[in-house]
C-alpha cells in the first residue's frame, strides 16, 4: 500500500473512531441527571476552520427527543453562493443566511472531515423550557421562516442560537449578562480571529469604522461561539432553580490539530510597516531601470489606488447597510482626494503638504476620541502615501532646475 493510500486509511480510521465514540459517549448520560428517553438539550460549539468564513468559528444546537423521533442539530449558519443577487446582497450588506436542521451524526462527520474541534454542553433546561425551545427550533427551519438577514455583530448564527436559549429561558440569560461589560470590543476579537491571515486581516482592518471599537456587554460578546459557550458554563442556573449550574455535562467530542487564536489581540501592525518598507525598496529599486518617468507613473498608481481604496470605503459607509463600515477614520488614510492629488501637476510641493499634514491628522486621530484602532492601516499606508507624494515633488524640483530637459523626459 503505498503512503498515500496509508494516509488516507489513517484519516478514516480516525474519523470512524471518533463517530463510535460519539455514538457510544451520551447514553450515559442518564447517570448524571436526564432520564431515559428525556429529552436533552446540547450546545455544540464549532471550533475555527482554515476556511476565512470559518475563522471565527460556528455553533448549534442538538435536540435529542425519542418522542418527537428527533436526534438533529439546528444550525443557524447556512449561506448559498447560488442565491439570487448574492454578490449584490453581499455589498449592500443585506445577505440571507438560513437555518436548518441534520441528522447529528451527518453533521459531526462534515466538522470532523473539516478538522474543527466540537464541543458539546448538556444543558439543565426544565420540561416546559426544552418544548419551548424544540418548537422555536422547529419553527426556524420551516421554508417561510428560516432565511434572515445576516449581520457580522448582531443577528449571527451564534446570536441567534444565543436568542434561543435565552428565549426558553424567559429572558433570564439577558437579564445576566446584559450588564455585564465585555472584556474586548468586536475589534478585538476580529482582530485576534483572523490575525493568521494577513490580507483577510487588512482588509477587515481597512474597511471597519469606529463602531466596532465601542465599549460593548458580555450579551454582545457572545457573537464569538466560543464566548457563548463559556458564559453558559459560568452561569449558575438550571431548570428554574438558581445555584445549579446550567450545563451539567461539558464534553470534548473532536480535538482539531489546527492551532487556537490568541485569547487577546496583539500588536501586529509591524508587520504591515515592514511589508510597506519592502514595497518601497522594491519601487526604489524599479525606478533605477524605469527612470523618473517611470518613478512618476509609480508614484501616481498608488495615489490612484489608494484614493480608490478610500472611494470604496465611502461607498460602504453611505449606500449600504453595512453599519459597522460607518465613521471610519481610515478615509485619512486612503482618502478618494488623492484621485484628484495625483492629478495635479501644477504644484507637487502643495501635494505633498496636503498629504502630509492629512496623514500627521490621522495618525493623531488614533490617540484621540471617538478612538479607533488602525494602527496597522496607518503603518501599511501611510509610508506609501508620504514616499509618493515626495516622489512627485522630487520629479518637479529636479525638471525645475533643468529647464531645459521636458518635465515628461526620462532621465
Amino acid at each position: 500500500m503505498s503512503s498515500l493510500a496509508k494516509g488516507a486509511a489513517a484519516r478514516w480510521l480516525r474519523r470512524l473512531l471518533m463517530l463510535l465514540a460519539i455514538a457510544c459517549s451520551f447514553p450515559v448520560s442518564a447517570a448524571d441527571g436526564a432520564q431515559p428517553g428525556e429529552p436533552e438539550i446540547w450546545l455544540v460549539t464549532y471550533g475555527p476552520g482554515e476556511i476565512y468564513w470559518q475563522r471565527f468559528g460556528h455553533n448549534a444546537i442538538w435536540v435529542r427527543d425519542p418522542g418527537l423521533g428527533l436526534d438533529h442539530v439546528f444550525n443557524f449558519g447556512f449561506f448559498d453562493f447560488q442565491q439570487e443577487d448574492f454578490f449584490v446582497r453581499f455589498l449592500k450588506g443585506r445577505m440571507l443566511y438560513f437555518s436548518a436542521a441534520r441528522p447529528a451524526q451527518e453533521e459531526f462527520t462534515s466538522y470532523i472531515n473539516e478538522n474543527r474541534s466540537i464541543r458539546a454542553q448538556r444543558l439543565d433546561l426544565s420540561s416546559d423550557q426544552k418544548l419551548v425551545l424544540t418548537e422555536h427550533l422547529l419553527a426556524e427551519i420551516r421554508p417561510e421562516n428560516r432565511d434572515y438577514l445576516y449581520d457580522y455583530y448582531l443577528n449571527n448564527c451564534s446570536t441567534r442560537v444565543r436568542d434561543a436559549i435565552d428565549l426558553a429561558m424567559g429572558g433570564l440569560l439577558k437579564a445576566e449578562f446584559l450588564p455585564r461589560p465585555a472584556t474586548q470590543t468586536w475589534r478585538d476579537h476580529t482582530r485576534r480571529l483572523t490575525h493568521a491571515d494577513f490580507w483577510l486581516y487588512l482588509g477587515l482592518e481597512i474597511g471597519l469604522g469606529s463602531p466596532v471599537d465601542q465599549t460593548i456587554s458580555r450579551w454582545d460578546e457572545m457573537f464569538i461561539p466560543e464566548l457563548l459557550a463559556e458564559s453558559l458554563a459560568s452561569l449558575e442556573y438550571a431548570g428554574g432553580e438558581a445555584g445549579r449550574p446550567l450545563v451539567v455535562e461539558d464534553v470534548a467530542l473532536f480535538t482539531s490539530s489546527i492551532v487556537s487564536p490568541p485569547a487577546s489581540p496583539h500588536a501586529w501592525w509591524p508587520r504591515y510597516l515592514l511589508a510597506s518598507l519592502i514595497v518601497l525598496l522594491a519601487a526604489a529599486l524599479l525606478c533605477r531601470f524605469v527612470g523618473s518617468r517611470g518613478a512618476v507613473l509609480l508614484a501616481r498608481c498608488w495615489l490612484v489606488l489608494s484614493g480608490a481604496i478610500g472611494v470604496v470605503l465611502l461607498f460602504f459607509w453611505l449606500g449600504t447597510d453595512h453599519s459597522v463600515t460607518r465613521f471610519n477614520m481610515n478615509l485619512l488614510v486612503v482618502c478618494p482626494a488623492w484621485l484628484l492629488l495625483a492629478f495635479w501637476t501644477d504644484n507637487e510641493q502643495r501635494v505633498l503638504q496636503i498629504i502630509a499634514v492629512v496623514s500627521s491628522l490621522a495618525v493623531a486621530l488614533f490617540w484621540l476620541p471617538p478612538h479607533q484602532y488602525n494602527a496597522d492601516v496607518l503603518a501599511a499606508f501611510i509610508p506609501l502615501n508620504l514616499a509618493s507624494a515626495y516622489g512627485l515633488f522630487r520629479y518637479r524640483s529636479l525638471s525645475a532646475n533643468r529647464p531645459d530637459v521636458p518635465a515628461s523626459a526620462d532621465r
